[in-house]
């Protein structure tokens, strides 16, 4: 976060799909760092149950130079359930199928407000209550008898956008259901099709598991990641997934992808 200039002290949430190392050994570290930086206002976690006791154990010894408050959220849900909601954004977390307690999170964007065309506004000399009025979608009538239609002074600014996030996984046929129509997709590839059978071992997916699920799931875009240490070719594995999903790419630390 420091390397690429994310301002780590906006944080809100952090959400943490298991508790294998790779995936909560960084955290330690962050939760110190922020304590250092004087942070003051609550830090929300979403982790399964069984993270609670390492969260436990971090406190217990590194507890005083943590000057903020962290509320832990443990997750027990069967099927996608929302557990954050804000003004503009709803987080839902989902199981996943990875042997232990697993879950991946789907961030939605909300219906935004309509916009006001400028140039409506100084053609129909349009109050503040009559700009209110057409951004809820209704239409203005006035006291003599004129209508300002809000599908012509006003339009929505942008369609709601959808992120998926599902590492670690092995495929199960509810996840393209539960997923359907997100804009883009993270999705881990930790074997090339030709170690199918370890992906079936170890409860992980091949490049053509997350492919056929960004295909069976109408999503836009696939990105893909969590590459196995056998292969250090990440082009192999963008190219096998692009023979089922053509709108893979796979990731890099530092990327930026347009959602």
């Amino acid at each position: 976060m420091v390397e690429h200039g994310v301002p780590m002290m906006k944080l809100d949430s952090l959400f943490l799909s298991h508790i294998h190392g790779d995936h909560v050994f960084g955290l330690f570290g962050l939760l110190s760092t922020l304590g250092m930086k004087g942070r003051q206002t609550p830090l929300n976690i979403f982790a399964p149950v069984n993270f609670g006791p390492i969260l436990k154990f971090f406190l217990s010894y590194y507890g005083e130079g943590i000057g903020f408050e962290i509320r832990f959220t443990p997750l027990k849900m069967k099927e996608p359930e929302t557990i954050l909601e804000t003004k503009s954004i709803r987080v839902q977390a989902f199981p996943l199928n990875h042997g232990i307690e697993t879950f991946g999170f789907l961030f939605q964007e909300k219906e935004p407000p309509l916009n006001v065309h400028k140039d409506a506004i100084g053609a129909y000399g349009l109050t503040l209550t009559e700009i209110g009025t057409l951004k809820r979608g209704e239409d203005v009538r006035r006291a003599d008898g004129s209508v300002i239609s809000a599908s012509e002074a006003a339009y929505k600014p942008f369609e709601p956008r959808s992120y998926a996030y599902c590492s670690d996984t092995a495929p199960f046929p509810a996840l393209a259901q539960w997923l359907k129509g997100t804009t883009v997709l993270y999705h881990e590839t930790t074997y090339l099709q030709e170690l199918a059978d370890q992906g079936a071992l170890r409860h992980h997916s091949t490049t053509h598991d997350a492919a056929s699920l960004a295909r069976d799931a109408g999503a836009r875009k696939l990105l893909i990641g969590h590459y196995s240490s056998r292969s250090g070719d990440i082009a192999a594995y963008q190219a096998e997934c692009r023979q089922i999903f053509p709108e893979t790419f796979a990731t890099s630390d530092g990327d930026v992808y347009d959602i």
